[in-house]
């Protein structure tokens, strides 16, 4: 297909960052060209990308089975990759390969994109879900309209405002300013009729058009999640609720398949408030008000950055006929300690505390930058985080996803060495790609690139990473008027974003 002129102007830069070079960089899968590089070949090493719009416009990143969505600051939408069944938004089926602005929804900014495996859902700034791909499972929640649909078109059944998305493999979820939480798409109920004989399962999870979800009653969602065969939300009082199946154990409970939400208990967490949480296929990464970071779920593929008592176990388990998929798998969260600490940069003499996950407003301040940050995005298997301005990645690496150079999974979170001389500020997975912006700032009053540290790139497992940080802490119990200097970078900022698959 031809490529389009470059739309630049369709999203008007935010205000300049003082001499602030902004990049845009794609790995991973690209059978489809979701990796918006101009061809089909899977890409090993983080590419960078350009010319699609100003890299330092670019709002939010996300991915789907095999697609690609970019959201600019002034609300425009590009996407790439597999088209198949409309799921660009562009007007036609033909796959395309780079970045190209849907101009369908020109003058009417979006807020996000959610990606599933063959379909998008999109959120304008006015609260308004629109949707288009495929509909074989009612995940367009549009329960007459036609199969697929190439055209974003309104879900006229959801009258009110809503403020965060999510799409699963064939379903997809809304929750409204009210905090109410709306399912839609039949992908929950196969497994559900399987699991849970003899029982009517809720509409929700059968309804090829927004149905309330019921029994959060008593809550006010203010973010929901997917993945392959589950549903999650996230509260104004911190609470997480889950539902849908638990083959992986990634809803932490004994049973099999969970038809309403249930909520995951606080001592789970340490007892403390969950403010962001991120689902891939089969796991789950939340993180706490104190920045303590928790994985659960599917571990196999090194999901969970960790290694298993015993991998082979788990395969073999897995393939064992007589093995009871249907029974049930506990995953209870654990704490991630690598990815719970800070790392500091020196400038000058002068000590700064460098908390992205913990504080994104500190260095918009300090550095003059314009994004929030995105600490964590989850792909299908694999994921991403930023931690003290360093990109890691852990899990599934068969298609190159993990950037390191290889297809070898990776059992614990690594730095993604081609990026080790950027700034990352905003990560986000497909279901095997990854993509990641990174800024080379300019401490604004001292006219300088500031010399960011991360933690040791030969740590590979989490127990390593934890005694590294360990060794940070003695280190600043010993300078305490440098970490004096950094405390007022330590607030939590509790923004949440979704970017499931």
């Amino acid at each position: 297909m031809e490529r389009e002129p470059s739309a630049s102007a369709a999203a008007p830069a935010a205000a300049a960052a003082p001499a602030a070079a902004a990049a845009f960089f794609s790995w991973g899968a690209n059978s489809y060209g979701q990796l918006g590089l101009g061809h089909k070949e899977d890409v090993l090493l983080p590419q960078q990308l350009s010319d699609f719009c100003k890299p330092e416009c670019i709002r939010r990143i996300t991915g789907g089975g095999g697609h690609s969505a970019v959201v600019t600051d002034g609300g425009g939408l590009f996407v790439c990759g597999l088209n198949k069944d409309g799921q660009l938004g562009l007007g036609h089926t033909e796959d395309v390969l780079y970045f190209t602005a849907c101009r369908s929804l020109l003058g009417c900014p979006i807020l996000q994109v959610a990606c599933g495996w063959d379909f998008t859902i999109i959120l304008t700034e006015s609260g308004q879900v629109l949707s288009c791909g495929s509909n074989c499972f009612g995940q367009l929640g549009v329960p007459h309209g036609p199969r697929r649909c190439v055209v974003p078109q309104a879900i006229e059944l959801l009258r009110e405002k809503v403020v965060c998305i999510a799409a699963g493999l064939r379903h997809a979820l809304a929750a409204t300013a009210n905090g109410i939480v709306f399912q839609w798409g039949t992908g929950l109920a196969s497994s559900g009729r399987r699991l849970c004989p003899g029982q009517t399962l809720p509409p929700f999870l059968t309804a090829r058009e927004p149905s309330r979800v019921t029994g959060l009653e008593n809550s006010k969602v203010t973010c929901v999640l997917a993945g392959s065969d589950h549903s999650a939300s996230l509260t104004d009082a911190g609470e997480l609720y889950v539902w849908g199946s638990n083959k992986h154990g990634q809803l932490a409970s004994l049973a099999a398949f969970l038809p309403m939400p249930q909520k995951i208990e606080a001592h789970c967490f340490q007892n403390e408030k969950v403010t962001s949480v991120w689902s891939g296929w089969t796991h789950l990464v939340a993180q706490t008000e104190t920045g303590k970071v928790f994985t659960w779920g599917r571990a196999d593929y090194g999901q969970l950055g960790r290694k298993l008592a015993s991998p082979e176990d788990w395969k073999l388990q897995s393939q064992d006929p007589s093995y009871p998929h249907s029974g049930p798998r506990k995953s209870m969260p654990s704490p991630l300690h690598c990815l719970t600490g800070a790392t500091e940069f020196c400038e000058m003499g002068v000590v700064f505390q460098f908390l992205p996950m913990k504080n994104p407003k500190f260095l918009e301040k300090r550095l003059g930058l314009s994004k929030v940050m995105e600490p964590i995005s989850c792909g299908s298997e694999h994921n991403l985080a930023v931690i003290g301005g360093t990109c890691y990645s852990w899990g599934w690496n068969e298609h190159g996803m993990c950037g390191d150079g290889s297809e070898d999974n990776i059992w614990a979170p690594k730095p993604v060495q081609a990026l080790r001389s950027s700034l990352g500020l905003l990560v986000g997975c497909g279901a095997g790609h990854s993509l990641a912006l990174c800024h080379l700032p300019v401490l604004p009053e001292l006219g300088q690139h500031p010399k960011v540290t991360g933690s040791s790139p030969d740590a590979t497992e989490d127990a390593e990473s934890q005694e590294a940080m360990d060794k940070e802490r003695n280190w600043k119990e010993r300078q305490p008027e440098a970490s004096a200097q950094s405390q007022y970078g330590r607030s939590r900022n509790g923004g949440l974003v979704t970017e499931a698959l």
